[in-house]
Protein backbone atom coordinates (compact mmCIF):
# COMPACT_ATOMS: atom_id res chain seq x y z
CA UNK A 1 0.00 0.00 0.00
CA UNK A 2 1.98 2.98 -1.23
CA UNK A 3 -0.98 5.36 -1.46
CA UNK A 4 -1.08 8.22 -3.91
CA UNK A 5 2.64 8.97 -3.59
CA UNK A 6 2.71 10.45 -7.12
CA UNK A 7 1.07 13.57 -5.71
CA UNK A 8 3.86 14.26 -3.24
CA UNK A 9 5.73 17.57 -3.25
CA UNK A 10 8.59 17.46 -5.74
CA UNK A 11 11.98 19.26 -5.50
CA UNK A 12 11.73 22.56 -7.39
CA UNK A 13 12.95 25.36 -5.10
CA UNK A 14 16.35 26.89 -4.48
CA UNK A 15 17.35 27.68 -0.90
CA UNK A 16 17.93 30.86 1.14
CA UNK A 17 19.74 30.59 4.50
CA UNK A 18 19.39 33.16 7.29
CA UNK A 19 21.84 32.68 10.14
CA UNK A 20 21.56 33.77 13.78
CA UNK A 21 18.04 35.16 13.61
CA UNK A 22 16.83 36.54 16.96
CA UNK A 23 13.50 35.28 18.31
CA UNK A 24 11.89 37.01 21.30
CA UNK A 25 10.18 34.82 23.87
CA UNK A 26 7.13 35.79 25.96
CA UNK A 27 9.33 36.86 28.89
CA UNK A 28 11.53 39.07 26.72
CA UNK A 29 14.41 36.61 26.46
CA UNK A 30 16.04 36.03 23.09
CA UNK A 31 16.82 32.72 21.40
CA UNK A 32 18.98 32.37 18.32
CA UNK A 33 17.85 30.44 15.23
CA UNK A 34 18.77 29.54 11.66
CA UNK A 35 16.15 29.68 8.90
CA UNK A 36 16.35 27.61 5.72
CA UNK A 37 13.59 28.54 3.25
CA UNK A 38 12.67 28.46 -0.44
CA UNK A 39 14.04 31.32 -2.54
CA UNK A 40 10.79 31.45 -4.50
CA UNK A 41 8.18 34.02 -3.53
CA UNK A 42 5.21 32.75 -1.58
CA UNK A 43 4.32 31.30 1.80
CA UNK A 44 5.35 27.81 2.88
CA UNK A 45 4.79 25.55 5.88
CA UNK A 46 7.64 25.33 8.38
CA UNK A 47 9.24 22.46 10.29
CA UNK A 48 10.40 23.91 13.62
CA UNK A 49 12.99 22.26 15.87
CA UNK A 50 14.50 23.41 19.15
CA UNK A 51 17.30 21.67 21.05
CA UNK A 52 20.52 21.97 23.03
CA UNK A 53 22.48 20.17 20.30
CA UNK A 54 23.75 23.44 18.77
CA UNK A 55 22.35 24.49 15.43
CA UNK A 56 25.87 25.23 14.15
CA UNK A 57 27.37 21.85 15.06
CA UNK A 58 27.62 19.94 11.78
CA UNK A 59 26.89 16.21 11.81
CA UNK A 60 28.87 14.09 9.37
CA UNK A 61 26.71 10.98 8.83
CA UNK A 62 28.05 7.50 8.08
CA UNK A 63 28.75 6.69 4.46
CA UNK A 64 25.84 4.24 4.24
CA UNK A 65 23.21 6.84 5.20
CA UNK A 66 20.84 7.47 2.30
CA UNK A 67 21.03 11.24 2.94
CA UNK A 68 24.54 12.33 2.02
CA UNK A 69 26.75 14.61 4.08
CA UNK A 70 26.44 18.36 3.59
CA UNK A 71 27.33 21.47 5.62
CA UNK A 72 23.74 21.85 6.85
CA UNK A 73 23.25 18.42 8.45
CA UNK A 74 22.83 18.50 12.22
CA UNK A 75 22.18 15.70 14.69
CA UNK A 76 18.72 14.11 14.60
CA UNK A 77 17.02 16.83 12.54
CA UNK A 78 15.57 17.05 9.05
CA UNK A 79 17.98 17.81 6.21
CA UNK A 80 17.21 21.26 4.71
CA UNK A 81 18.70 20.28 1.35
CA UNK A 82 15.99 17.63 1.01
CA UNK A 83 13.02 19.48 2.52
CA UNK A 84 13.43 23.07 1.32
CA UNK A 85 13.43 22.18 -2.41
CA UNK A 86 10.09 20.45 -1.77
CA UNK A 87 8.54 23.64 -0.45
CA UNK A 88 9.19 23.50 3.30
CA UNK A 89 10.95 25.90 5.65
CA UNK A 90 13.34 24.48 8.25
CA UNK A 91 13.73 26.47 11.49
CA UNK A 92 16.40 25.45 14.02
CA UNK A 93 16.54 27.10 17.42
CA UNK A 94 19.20 26.85 20.15
CA UNK A 95 17.52 26.40 23.54
CA UNK A 96 18.27 28.75 26.42
CA UNK A 97 21.80 28.41 27.71
CA UNK A 98 22.93 26.28 24.78
CA UNK A 99 24.60 27.01 21.47
CA UNK A 100 24.32 30.75 20.82
CA UNK A 101 21.20 31.34 22.95
CA UNK A 102 21.83 33.05 26.31
CA UNK A 103 20.06 32.08 29.52
CA UNK A 104 19.86 29.22 32.02
CA UNK A 105 19.98 25.78 30.42
CA UNK A 106 17.37 23.24 31.50
CA UNK A 107 17.16 20.41 28.94
CA UNK A 108 13.71 18.88 28.99
CA UNK A 109 12.36 21.47 31.41
CA UNK A 110 9.05 23.29 31.31
CA UNK A 111 10.64 26.59 30.26
CA UNK A 112 12.09 24.85 27.22
CA UNK A 113 8.61 23.61 26.31
CA UNK A 114 7.20 27.14 26.61
CA UNK A 115 10.01 28.43 24.42
CA UNK A 116 9.20 25.81 21.80
CA UNK A 117 5.57 27.00 21.81
CA UNK A 118 6.76 30.60 21.31
CA UNK A 119 9.16 29.62 18.51
CA UNK A 120 6.33 27.79 16.71
CA UNK A 121 3.99 30.77 16.92
CA UNK A 122 6.76 33.19 15.93
CA UNK A 123 7.51 31.16 12.79
CA UNK A 124 3.82 30.97 11.88
CA UNK A 125 3.56 34.78 11.85
CA UNK A 126 6.53 35.42 9.55
CA UNK A 127 5.83 36.73 6.02
CA UNK A 128 7.42 33.65 4.43
CA UNK A 129 5.26 31.16 6.35
CA UNK A 130 1.82 29.83 5.43
CA UNK A 131 0.93 29.66 9.13
CA UNK A 132 1.05 25.86 9.19
CA UNK A 133 3.77 24.41 11.41
CA UNK A 134 4.96 20.84 11.72
CA UNK A 135 7.66 19.24 13.81
CA UNK A 136 9.82 16.24 13.02
CA UNK A 137 13.03 14.82 14.41
CA UNK A 138 14.65 12.02 16.35
CA UNK A 139 15.12 11.48 20.10
CA UNK A 140 15.54 14.89 21.80
CA UNK A 141 13.58 16.46 18.95
CA UNK A 142 10.85 13.83 19.41
CA UNK A 143 10.51 14.14 23.18
CA UNK A 144 10.18 17.89 22.67
CA UNK A 145 7.25 17.29 20.31
CA UNK A 146 5.36 15.18 22.84
CA UNK A 147 5.73 17.94 25.43
CA UNK A 148 4.89 20.95 23.30
CA UNK A 149 1.85 19.14 21.89
CA UNK A 150 0.35 19.14 25.40
CA UNK A 151 0.33 22.96 25.27
CA UNK A 152 -1.61 22.91 21.97
CA UNK A 153 0.10 25.73 20.02
CA UNK A 154 -2.59 26.93 17.56
CA UNK A 155 -0.24 26.85 14.57
CA UNK A 156 1.09 23.33 15.20
CA UNK A 157 -0.79 21.21 12.68
CA UNK A 158 1.08 17.88 12.73
CA UNK A 159 4.01 16.18 14.49
CA UNK A 160 6.32 13.25 13.77
CA UNK A 161 7.93 12.17 17.08
CA UNK A 162 10.52 9.71 15.72
CA UNK A 163 12.03 7.43 18.38
CA UNK A 164 11.29 9.68 21.33
CA UNK A 165 10.42 8.88 24.94
CA UNK A 166 7.32 10.55 26.37
CA UNK A 167 7.20 9.50 30.04
CA UNK A 168 10.53 10.91 31.18
CA UNK A 169 10.49 9.08 34.51
CA UNK A 170 9.59 5.59 33.21
CA UNK A 171 11.00 5.71 29.68
CA UNK A 172 14.34 7.42 30.23
CA UNK A 173 15.48 8.01 33.80
CA UNK A 174 14.12 5.36 36.21
CA UNK A 175 13.47 2.07 34.44
CA UNK A 176 11.26 0.17 36.84
CA UNK A 177 12.50 2.56 39.53
CA UNK A 178 16.20 1.87 38.74
CA UNK A 179 18.28 4.89 37.74
CA UNK A 180 19.76 4.76 34.22
CA UNK A 181 23.09 6.15 35.38
CA UNK A 182 25.61 5.62 32.63
CA UNK A 183 23.77 6.86 29.56
CA UNK A 184 22.39 9.91 31.38
CA UNK A 185 25.71 10.88 32.96
CA UNK A 186 27.61 10.37 29.71
CA UNK A 187 25.03 12.35 27.74
CA UNK A 188 25.21 15.18 30.26
CA UNK A 189 29.00 15.28 30.38
CA UNK A 190 29.28 15.12 26.60
CA UNK A 191 26.87 18.01 25.99
CA UNK A 192 28.63 20.09 28.65
CA UNK A 193 31.98 19.34 27.01
CA UNK A 194 30.64 20.29 23.58
CA UNK A 195 29.66 23.66 25.02
CA UNK A 196 32.50 24.44 27.42
CA UNK A 197 35.43 22.81 25.66
CA UNK A 198 34.29 23.22 22.06
CA UNK A 199 33.62 26.28 19.94
CA UNK A 200 30.65 27.69 21.90
CA UNK A 201 32.98 28.75 24.75
CA UNK A 202 34.03 31.61 22.49
CA UNK A 203 30.64 33.30 22.63
CA UNK A 204 28.73 31.65 25.49
CA UNK A 205 31.16 30.50 28.21
CA UNK A 206 28.36 29.85 30.73
CA UNK A 207 26.32 27.70 28.37
CA UNK A 208 24.78 24.42 29.52
CA UNK A 209 24.93 25.35 33.19
CA UNK A 210 22.36 23.30 35.09
CA UNK A 211 21.93 20.64 37.77
CA UNK A 212 20.21 18.06 35.57
CA UNK A 213 21.75 14.92 37.10
CA UNK A 214 21.28 16.15 40.67
CA UNK A 215 17.64 17.00 40.04
CA UNK A 216 17.01 13.63 38.44
CA UNK A 217 18.50 11.71 41.37
CA UNK A 218 16.88 14.00 43.92
CA UNK A 219 13.43 13.23 42.49
CA UNK A 220 13.66 9.45 42.51
CA UNK A 221 9.90 8.95 42.93
CA UNK A 222 7.18 10.07 40.54
CA UNK A 223 5.34 12.41 42.89
CA UNK A 224 4.75 15.49 40.72
CA UNK A 225 8.15 16.90 39.75
CA UNK A 226 8.15 14.90 36.50
CA UNK A 227 4.68 15.91 35.32
CA UNK A 228 5.81 18.88 33.21
CA UNK A 229 9.03 17.21 32.06
CA UNK A 230 7.13 14.69 29.93
CA UNK A 231 3.79 14.09 28.28
CA UNK A 232 2.47 11.07 30.18
CA UNK A 233 0.56 13.15 32.73
CA UNK A 234 -1.18 15.08 29.93
CA UNK A 235 -2.08 12.56 27.22
CA UNK A 236 -5.60 13.98 27.06
CA UNK A 237 -4.21 17.33 25.92
CA UNK A 238 -2.40 15.97 22.86
CA UNK A 239 -4.88 16.45 20.02
CA UNK A 240 -2.62 17.33 17.09
CA UNK A 241 -2.37 14.73 14.27
CA UNK A 242 0.66 12.59 15.09
CA UNK A 243 2.83 10.03 13.36
CA UNK A 244 4.64 8.09 16.10
CA UNK A 245 7.70 6.21 14.85
CA UNK A 246 9.38 3.71 17.15
CA UNK A 247 12.29 1.29 16.93
CA UNK A 248 12.24 -2.33 18.15
CA UNK A 249 15.93 -1.88 19.01
CA UNK A 250 15.15 1.10 21.24
CA UNK A 251 14.22 -1.12 24.18
CA UNK A 252 16.30 0.91 26.64
CA UNK A 253 15.20 4.48 25.98
CA UNK A 254 12.61 5.44 23.36
CA UNK A 255 10.36 2.59 22.18
CA UNK A 256 7.93 2.69 25.09
CA UNK A 257 7.25 6.39 24.47
CA UNK A 258 6.20 5.76 20.89
CA UNK A 259 3.80 2.91 21.67
CA UNK A 260 2.35 4.58 24.77
CA UNK A 261 2.01 7.86 22.90
CA UNK A 262 0.15 6.22 20.05
CA UNK A 263 -2.25 4.40 22.39
CA UNK A 264 -2.90 7.19 24.87
CA UNK A 265 -2.78 10.51 22.98
CA UNK A 266 -6.21 12.05 22.41
CA UNK A 267 -5.45 12.83 18.76
CA UNK A 268 -8.23 11.85 16.39
CA UNK A 269 -5.72 11.19 13.62
CA UNK A 270 -2.66 9.19 14.64
CA UNK A 271 -0.42 6.51 13.24
CA UNK A 272 2.21 4.13 14.61
CA UNK A 273 5.25 2.90 12.72
CA UNK A 274 7.93 0.64 14.25
CA UNK A 275 11.15 -0.17 12.40
CA UNK A 276 14.51 -1.49 13.61
CA UNK A 277 18.25 -0.80 13.43
CA UNK A 278 20.28 2.24 14.41
CA UNK A 279 18.87 5.40 15.92
CA UNK A 280 19.23 7.45 12.75
CA UNK A 281 19.34 5.34 9.57
CA UNK A 282 15.58 4.77 9.24
CA UNK A 283 14.74 8.48 9.53
CA UNK A 284 16.79 9.26 6.42
CA UNK A 285 15.82 6.27 4.27
CA UNK A 286 13.70 6.72 1.18
CA UNK A 287 10.89 4.85 2.94
CA UNK A 288 11.22 6.95 6.09
CA UNK A 289 11.32 10.26 4.26
CA UNK A 290 8.34 9.26 2.10
CA UNK A 291 6.26 8.51 5.20
CA UNK A 292 7.23 11.87 6.70
CA UNK A 293 6.53 13.77 3.48
CA UNK A 294 3.16 12.08 2.97
CA UNK A 295 2.16 13.07 6.52
CA UNK A 296 3.24 16.69 6.19
CA UNK A 297 1.99 17.13 2.63
CA UNK A 298 -1.45 16.06 3.85
CA UNK A 299 -1.62 18.10 7.06
CA UNK A 300 0.48 21.16 6.16
CA UNK A 301 -0.27 21.52 2.45
CA UNK A 302 -3.66 19.85 2.04
CA UNK A 303 -2.41 17.34 -0.55
CA UNK A 304 -4.31 14.04 -0.56
CA UNK A 305 -1.39 11.62 -0.37
CA UNK A 306 -3.55 8.63 0.55
CA UNK A 307 -1.83 8.17 3.89
CA UNK A 308 -5.09 8.28 5.85
CA UNK A 309 -6.51 5.51 3.67
CA UNK A 310 -3.95 3.03 4.99
CA UNK A 311 -4.24 1.02 8.23
CA UNK A 312 -2.91 3.06 11.14
CA UNK A 313 -0.12 0.67 12.23
CA UNK A 314 2.95 -0.20 10.15
CA UNK A 315 5.35 -2.75 11.66
CA UNK A 316 8.69 -4.06 10.42
CA UNK A 317 8.59 -7.76 11.29
CA UNK A 318 11.90 -9.09 12.56
CA UNK A 319 12.70 -12.64 11.46
CA UNK A 320 15.87 -13.01 13.51
CA UNK A 321 19.11 -13.90 11.81
CA UNK A 322 18.05 -13.13 8.25
CA UNK A 323 19.46 -9.60 8.19
CA UNK A 324 17.65 -6.28 8.34
CA UNK A 325 17.44 -5.97 4.56
CA UNK A 326 15.20 -9.04 4.50
CA UNK A 327 12.72 -7.67 7.05
CA UNK A 328 9.38 -6.53 5.61
CA UNK A 329 6.79 -4.02 6.81
CA UNK A 330 3.26 -5.22 7.54
CA UNK A 331 0.16 -3.10 8.09
CA UNK A 332 -2.10 -3.73 11.09
CA UNK A 333 -5.32 -2.11 12.30
CA UNK A 334 -4.49 -1.63 15.97
CA UNK A 335 -1.89 -1.88 18.74
CA UNK A 336 -1.60 -4.34 20.39
CA UNK A 337 -2.81 -6.63 17.61
CA UNK A 338 -6.39 -7.81 18.10
CA UNK A 339 -5.57 -11.38 17.10
CA UNK A 340 -2.86 -11.71 19.78
CA UNK A 341 -2.94 -14.96 21.72
CA UNK A 342 -1.66 -13.96 25.13
CA UNK A 343 0.21 -17.07 26.25
CA UNK A 344 1.74 -17.83 29.63
CA UNK A 345 5.03 -19.67 29.89
CA UNK A 346 5.64 -20.71 33.50
CA UNK A 347 9.05 -20.64 35.13
CA UNK A 348 10.24 -23.91 36.60
CA UNK A 349 13.42 -23.75 38.69
CA UNK A 350 15.45 -26.95 38.26
CA UNK A 351 18.53 -25.81 40.17
CA UNK A 352 18.86 -24.44 43.67
CA UNK A 353 21.71 -22.11 42.73
CA UNK A 354 23.19 -20.71 39.49
CA UNK A 355 25.27 -22.84 37.13
CA UNK A 356 28.72 -21.34 36.48
CA UNK A 357 29.38 -20.08 32.95
CA UNK A 358 27.80 -17.66 30.49
CA UNK A 359 25.55 -20.27 28.86
CA UNK A 360 24.14 -21.87 31.99
CA UNK A 361 20.39 -22.53 32.14
CA UNK A 362 18.83 -23.07 35.56
CA UNK A 363 15.24 -23.79 34.57
CA UNK A 364 12.59 -24.19 31.91
CA UNK A 365 9.70 -22.12 30.57
CA UNK A 366 6.66 -24.42 30.44
CA UNK A 367 3.16 -23.97 29.03
CA UNK A 368 1.65 -25.61 32.12
CA UNK A 369 2.14 -24.33 35.63
CA UNK A 370 4.39 -26.65 37.69
CA UNK A 371 2.54 -28.29 40.56
CA UNK A 372 5.68 -28.59 42.65
CA UNK A 373 7.00 -25.46 44.36
CA UNK A 374 10.68 -24.71 43.83
CA UNK A 375 13.11 -21.87 44.34
CA UNK A 376 16.51 -20.68 43.20
CA UNK A 377 18.75 -18.17 44.97
CA UNK A 378 21.59 -16.03 43.63
CA UNK A 379 23.82 -13.15 44.73
CA UNK A 380 22.25 -9.70 44.56
CA UNK A 381 25.55 -8.06 43.71
CA UNK A 382 27.58 -10.56 41.75
CA UNK A 383 31.26 -11.16 42.29
CA UNK A 384 34.02 -9.67 40.14
CA UNK A 385 37.77 -10.27 40.40
CA UNK A 386 37.82 -7.45 42.92
CA UNK A 387 35.03 -8.97 44.97
CA UNK A 388 32.01 -6.84 45.84
CA UNK A 389 32.85 -3.16 45.63
CA UNK A 390 29.62 -1.20 45.44
CA UNK A 391 31.36 2.15 45.96
CA UNK A 392 33.55 1.75 42.88
CA UNK A 393 32.24 3.01 39.53
CA UNK A 394 34.42 0.58 37.62
CA UNK A 395 33.28 -2.39 39.69
CA UNK A 396 29.64 -1.46 39.24
CA UNK A 397 30.20 -2.00 35.53
CA UNK A 398 32.55 -4.95 35.95
CA UNK A 399 29.82 -6.88 37.73
CA UNK A 400 27.99 -7.08 34.41
CA UNK A 401 30.93 -8.44 32.45
CA UNK A 402 29.97 -12.02 33.14
CA UNK A 403 26.65 -13.78 33.61
CA UNK A 404 25.07 -13.34 37.01
CA UNK A 405 21.55 -14.20 38.08
CA UNK A 406 19.55 -17.07 36.56
CA UNK A 407 18.22 -18.20 33.18
CA UNK A 408 15.10 -20.04 31.99
CA UNK A 409 14.49 -21.43 28.51
CA UNK A 410 11.65 -22.78 26.37
CA UNK A 411 11.81 -26.04 24.47
CA UNK A 412 12.78 -25.63 20.79
CA UNK A 413 9.90 -24.21 18.76
CA UNK A 414 8.40 -26.82 16.44
CA UNK A 415 7.70 -24.17 13.80
CA UNK A 416 8.47 -20.50 13.17
CA UNK A 417 6.69 -18.58 15.96
CA UNK A 418 5.92 -14.85 15.90
CA UNK A 419 5.71 -12.80 19.08
CA UNK A 420 4.79 -9.15 18.56
CA UNK A 421 3.49 -6.83 21.27
CA UNK A 422 3.85 -5.92 24.96
CA UNK A 423 5.29 -8.53 27.35
CA UNK A 424 4.74 -9.09 31.07
CA UNK A 425 6.78 -11.12 33.56
CA UNK A 426 5.21 -12.05 36.89
CA UNK A 427 7.76 -13.11 39.49
CA UNK A 428 7.37 -14.31 43.05
CA UNK A 429 10.54 -13.18 44.82
CA UNK A 430 12.09 -12.80 48.24
CA UNK A 431 15.34 -11.40 49.56
CA UNK A 432 17.30 -11.28 52.82
CA UNK A 433 17.64 -7.48 52.55
CA UNK A 434 15.01 -4.77 52.10
CA UNK A 435 15.07 -4.51 48.31
CA UNK A 436 15.80 -6.41 45.12
CA UNK A 437 16.56 -5.34 41.57
CA UNK A 438 15.33 -7.43 38.64
CA UNK A 439 16.89 -6.91 35.21
CA UNK A 440 15.12 -8.99 32.57
CA UNK A 441 16.44 -9.91 29.13
CA UNK A 442 14.58 -11.86 26.42
CA UNK A 443 16.94 -13.61 23.98
CA UNK A 444 16.63 -15.57 20.73
CA UNK A 445 18.78 -18.72 20.84
CA UNK A 446 19.38 -20.72 17.66
CA UNK A 447 19.50 -24.50 17.27
CA UNK A 448 23.24 -24.50 18.07
CA UNK A 449 22.77 -22.61 21.34
CA UNK A 450 24.03 -19.25 20.07
CA UNK A 451 22.39 -15.83 20.41
CA UNK A 452 20.69 -14.37 17.36
CA UNK A 453 21.47 -10.68 17.67
CA UNK A 454 19.71 -7.64 16.26
CA UNK A 455 21.25 -4.27 15.33
CA UNK A 456 20.98 -1.80 18.22
CA UNK A 457 20.48 1.96 18.20
CA UNK A 458 24.21 2.57 18.36
CA UNK A 459 24.97 -0.22 15.89
CA UNK A 460 25.77 -2.65 18.72
CA UNK A 461 24.43 -6.19 19.15
CA UNK A 462 21.17 -6.32 21.11
CA UNK A 463 18.78 -9.11 22.20
CA UNK A 464 15.01 -9.26 21.68
CA UNK A 465 13.67 -7.19 24.60
CA UNK A 466 14.40 -5.73 28.04
CA UNK A 467 12.51 -5.07 31.28
CA UNK A 468 13.33 -3.87 34.79
CA UNK A 469 11.83 -3.52 38.27
CA UNK A 470 13.05 -2.63 41.73
CA UNK A 471 10.93 -4.68 44.13
CA UNK A 472 10.17 -1.72 46.39
CA UNK A 473 8.52 -0.07 43.34
CA UNK A 474 6.13 -2.97 42.69
CA UNK A 475 3.02 -0.94 43.58
CA UNK A 476 0.70 -0.82 40.58
CA UNK A 477 -1.59 1.93 39.36
CA UNK A 478 -4.81 -0.10 38.81
CA UNK A 479 -6.40 2.53 36.58
CA UNK A 480 -3.48 2.54 34.12
CA UNK A 481 -2.41 -1.10 34.29
CA UNK A 482 -3.50 -3.53 31.59
CA UNK A 483 -3.54 -7.34 31.70
CA UNK A 484 -0.49 -7.43 29.41
CA UNK A 485 1.23 -4.18 30.49
CA UNK A 486 1.58 -3.30 34.19
CA UNK A 487 1.84 0.38 35.08
CA UNK A 488 3.76 1.11 38.28
CA UNK A 489 2.87 4.10 40.42
CA UNK A 490 6.47 4.81 41.60
CA UNK A 491 5.08 7.16 44.24
CA UNK A 492 6.13 5.26 47.38
CA UNK A 493 8.48 2.43 48.37
CA UNK A 494 7.21 -0.92 49.60
CA UNK A 495 10.23 -2.42 51.34
CA UNK A 496 10.70 -6.16 51.49
CA UNK A 497 10.59 -8.17 54.69
CA UNK A 498 13.52 -10.56 54.92
CA UNK A 499 12.57 -13.94 53.48
CA UNK A 500 8.92 -13.03 52.79
CA UNK A 501 7.85 -13.70 49.15
CA UNK A 502 6.02 -10.99 47.22
CA UNK A 503 4.51 -10.93 43.73
CA UNK A 504 6.05 -8.50 41.24
CA UNK A 505 4.65 -7.65 37.80
CA UNK A 506 7.46 -6.54 35.48
CA UNK A 507 6.84 -4.58 32.31
CA UNK A 508 8.99 -5.82 29.44
CA UNK A 509 9.04 -3.32 26.61
CA UNK A 510 7.30 -4.34 23.36
CA UNK A 511 9.01 -6.92 21.21
CA UNK A 512 8.75 -8.27 17.69
CA UNK A 513 10.47 -11.51 16.75
CA UNK A 514 9.76 -14.52 14.62
CA UNK A 515 11.60 -17.30 16.45
CA UNK A 516 12.77 -19.79 13.84
CA UNK A 517 12.02 -23.51 13.89
CA UNK A 518 14.35 -25.13 16.41
CA UNK A 519 15.07 -21.82 18.18
CA UNK A 520 14.44 -21.23 21.88
CA UNK A 521 13.37 -18.20 23.86
CA UNK A 522 15.77 -17.57 26.73
CA UNK A 523 14.83 -15.45 29.75
CA UNK A 524 17.53 -13.97 31.98
CA UNK A 525 16.66 -12.54 35.41
CA UNK A 526 19.66 -10.74 36.86
CA UNK A 527 20.61 -8.26 39.60
CA UNK A 528 22.59 -6.16 37.09
CA UNK A 529 22.34 -5.19 33.44
CA UNK A 530 22.48 -8.21 31.16
CA UNK A 531 23.78 -8.78 27.64
CA UNK A 532 23.18 -6.06 25.08
CA UNK A 533 22.56 -3.27 27.61
CA UNK A 534 25.48 -0.94 26.90
CA UNK A 535 25.40 2.06 26.85
CA UNK A 536 22.02 2.15 28.61
CA UNK A 537 23.18 0.74 31.92
CA UNK A 538 21.93 1.39 35.44
CA UNK A 539 22.88 2.04 39.06
CA UNK A 540 21.87 -1.16 40.87
CA UNK A 541 23.72 -0.78 44.16
CA UNK A 542 21.47 1.46 46.23
CA UNK A 543 20.23 -1.10 48.76
CA UNK A 544 21.26 -4.62 47.94
CA UNK A 545 24.97 -5.03 48.68
CA UNK A 546 25.45 -8.45 50.26
CA UNK A 547 21.90 -9.52 49.48
CA UNK A 548 20.71 -12.92 48.31
CA UNK A 549 17.81 -12.91 45.86
CA UNK A 550 15.35 -15.79 45.51
CA UNK A 551 12.88 -16.57 42.72
CA UNK A 552 9.97 -18.86 43.58
CA UNK A 553 8.28 -21.05 40.95
CA UNK A 554 5.37 -23.48 40.83
CA UNK A 555 2.71 -24.38 43.39
CA UNK A 556 1.03 -21.37 44.98
CA UNK A 557 3.75 -19.04 43.70
CA UNK A 558 3.63 -19.70 39.96
CA UNK A 559 5.92 -17.19 38.25
CA UNK A 560 5.25 -16.79 34.54
CA UNK A 561 6.15 -14.91 31.37
CA UNK A 562 3.15 -13.73 29.31
CA UNK A 563 4.01 -13.52 25.60
CA UNK A 564 2.11 -12.07 22.60
CA UNK A 565 1.87 -14.97 20.15
CA UNK A 566 0.63 -13.84 16.75
CA UNK A 567 -1.15 -16.29 14.44
CA UNK A 568 -0.79 -15.66 10.70
CA UNK A 569 -3.35 -13.38 9.05
CA UNK A 570 -6.19 -15.31 7.43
Amino acid sequence: MKGRTGRLSQPQHKIIIEKDVRITMRDGSTLIADIFRPKSKGKYPAIVNISCYQKDKVWVPPADLEEKANPHMTWETVNPLWWVPRGYICVRVDTRGSGKSPGLSDPGGYQETLDYYDAIEWAAQQPWCSGNIGSAGISYHATQQWRVATLQPPSLKAIIPWEGYADTYRDAVFHGGIFQLYYLSTWYATQMAHHLLGDPQEYNPDAFRNERLFNYMRNSLDTGWWDDRGAAAHWDKIKVPLYSAGNWSGANLHLRGNTEGYVNAASKHKKLRIHTGTHYHAFYTEDGRRDQLRWFDYWLKGIDTGILDEPPVKLLIRTGGRGMNDYKFRFENEWPLKRTRWTKFYLNAEQAKPIPGDKGVEGKLLKKAPLRAARISYSATGISHAGVASASSTMLQAGSMHRIGVTFETAPFAAATEMTGPVKLVLWVSCNVKDMDMFVTVRNIDADGNDVWEVGQQGQKVPVAKGWLRASHRKLDPKRSLPYRPFHAHNERWWLEAGKPVECEIEIWPMCMVFGKGHRLRLDVQPRDGVGSTPYTHYPAAYNTGGMNTIHTGGKMASYLMLPLIPPKK
